[in-house]
């Protein structure tokens, strides 16, 4: 099994353990590649929509943003690390998730995500109803991708937010619930299309065709939907 690994901050805090201990069990029999943030995707989004009108391969920060969506496609397992700033995530995760729209269904969507599982590991200060937010955002992300298995794990570290400095008692709480957490993912399946995707899929391909049919020459998106076979092109 491939995991593409995606850490929303470079800092080797509690989210970090927390993440390492998810890995502990799936690292033997598996091939694990990482990305942190913001050092290997430094930029955010300029907003100059080259992805939505030339394709994704024009976006001026593809250099960096190429080697990661590639990792991400090669995948069967997405885990998405990120501590909790001010009820969300940090800056450098959504910048990446913002050059990722294009990937979305309504754009350009990519068939290997339909297969895939997420999982999502946050740590904030207070209690875990904190994280919600900022897991909101990932979720949204990864599922208007077309990932339909996606899957939770907060952690509210409530003593503080040195790992060293929490007690022992409350770190092999977390310990053990990370752990159980990561045990599950041991042998990750191919997943297939929640009926949420498959509806989602259906809007966005109804929304394609009706501006295909506006189109004298097919948009980026839609050359991509014909391309896939979803949409046929005008004759």
């Amino acid at each position: 099994m491939k995991i593409t690994v995606i850490n929303g901050t470079e800092v080797k805090g509690c989210t970090y353990h927390i993440k390492e201990i998810f890995l502990a069990p799936l690292r033997d029999k598996n091939e694990i590649t990482e990305f942190y943030l913001p050092k290997d995707m430094p930029h955010f989004c300029c907003g100059c929509k080259a992805c939505f009108f030339e394709g994704a391969g024009r976006c001026p920060h593809i250099r960096e943003v190429e080697p990661i969506w590639i990792a991400i496609k090669k995948a069967d397992l997405l885990v998405f690390t990120a501590p909790v700033y001010v009820l969300g995530i940090p800056a450098s995760l959504k910048a990446l998730l913002d050059h990722l729209t294009v990937r979305w269904m309504v754009h350009c969507p990519e068939p290997a995500m339909f297969s895939k599982s997420a999982v999502i590991l946050t740590s904030s200060i207070g209690a875990t109803i904190m994280t919600k937010p900022a897991q909101r955002d990932v979720v949204n992300s990864v599922a208007w991708m077309g990932i339909s298995k996606i899957r939770r794990l907060a952690i509210g570290l409530m003593e503080g937010v040195i790992w060293d400095e929490l007690s022992d008692k409350r770190r092999e709480k977390i310990e053990n619930e990370v752990r159980r957490f990561g045990q599950k993912h041991a042998d990750v399946r191919p997943a297939g299309k929640s009926p949420a995707t498959r509806f989602k899929f259906f809007i966005c391909k109804t929304m394609h065709a009706i501006v295909l049919k506006k189109e004298d020459v097919p948009s980026s998106d839609n050359r991509h939907w014909i391309e896939q076979g979803w949409l046929k092109a005008k004759p």
